[in-house]
């Protein structure tokens, strides 16, 4: 049975999976979470009733959370590329960064979104607040970070970097990266270039509408 993910092209967590197939050309069926497919939505809400996706399909496997996806296809899918290292002093590097780029610009770049959908009454100005010090923090540590490297575990294109692209895509729509952070402007357009992550984003472009702040007119 092929491989089948539950994801949106827009979502930054179905983006991040769907650059690691890209990565290795791992042959997949994509189910369109929308209102174009009601019967997807139906089998992805039975498959993780805490609907959040994407989420895998292997057979009789459920696989959830898109950095479990991407090593769960390095175990059971490998391709070329390698996306976590064998060598496991390696590998915690990359898992650190992984968990940065999640944590520390994913997180708190939505919590600046979810706010601007919120009813009026209900917005958190003091929360989007504290996300937005945390990204400035956050840039700043990650320009020292990638001050002489290429990727942000090294000279290799992993994990890390699957988590890397789409967090800072969105996040600088959402806070801009300030023109201070040279090697965090740098690193973003590199992502940008890639060949796996300019697909995932040219396929999320018709849904750039739906982004709440207003999608800028660029990359």
């Amino acid at each position: 049975m092929p491989l089948e993910l539950y994801a949106h092209p827009f979502s930054s967590y179905c983006q991040k999976a769907l650059i690691a197939f890209y990565e290795n050309g791992t042959p997949f069926v994509f189910r369109m979470l929308g209102s174009e497919d009601e019967e997807a939505v139906a089998e992805w809400q039975a498959l993780w009733p805490l609907k959040r996706f994407p989420v895998l399909v292997d057979g009789d496997r459920t696989v959830v959370e898109a950095s479990i996806i991407i090593e769960y296809l390095g175990l059971y899918h490998p391709g070329p590329v390698r996306l976590v290292p064998e060598d496991v002093r390696a590998a915690i590097d990359v898992r650190t960064m992984d968990r940065f780029f999640d944590n520390y610009i994913m997180t708190p770049q939505q919590k600046i979104v979810f706010n601007a959908i919120r009813p009026e009454d209900a917005r958190d100005s003091y929360g989007v607040e504290e996300a937005r010090a945390m990204l400035d923090t956050a840039y700043r540590w990650l320009d020292g970070r990638m001050a002489g490297r290429e990727w942000a575990s090294g000279n290799s294109f992993s994990l890390a970097d699957c988590a890397a692209a789409p967090a800072l895509f969105y996040a600088d729509w959402s806070h801009p990266i300030g023109e201070e952070f040279a090697h965090v402007h740098a690193y973003r357009k590199r992502l940008l270039a890639r060949p796996s992550f300019a697909r995932a984003v040219n396929e999320a472009r018709p849904y750039r509408p739906l982004f709440p702040l207003g999608a800028p007119d660029r990359d």
